[in-house]
């Protein structure tokens, strides 16, 4: 739905900011349901490397041990329990260990809270991505 909306108004030569920029307009017209899809559409943080694509097994590393693997997959579970939609956040070559404390705290939030920060996460993933993509 998304990527559908965004070809119908920006180019593969729009620069990464524009279409960035205008996804978060047409994320603001998407419905909840839709807006949970985009979030759910990602990987877990700590789910198997085997399972993942090239750019998230690049982005999510391979550092873990065995014990935050554990502490993650809890703490993912916990969260989609309490959210309805999976935990996104910008790893940009964080090691799993030190993304455990972002997901303890944002367990903390409102729902609506929780999930503008979400989509704003999304989005930077997203930015990141496009820029790799132009350098």
């Amino acid at each position: 739905m998304l990527v559908e909306r965004l070809a119908a108004v920006v180019s593969t030569e729009d620069p990464p900011e524009r279409v960035v920029s205008v996804a978060r307009e047409v994320i603001a017209t998407l419905t909840e349901a839709e807006r949970i899809a985009i979030l759910n559409a990602h990987p877990r943080i700590g789910a198997d490397v085997r399972a993942l694509s090239d750019l998230s097994r690049a982005e999510q590393g391979t550092d873990a041990d065995a014990d935050t693997l554990r502490e993650l997959a809890e703490l993912n579970e916990a969260y989609e329990r309490k959210f309805g939609f999976r935990f996104v956040v910008f790893v940009a070559g964080r090691r799993k260990r030190d993304v455990v404390p972002a997901l303890r705290s944002r367990l903390e939030r409102s729902r609506d809270v929780e999930l503008a920060t979400a989509i704003e996460e999304f989005l930077r993933i997203a930015g990141a991505r496009l820029e790799n993509e132009t350098t």
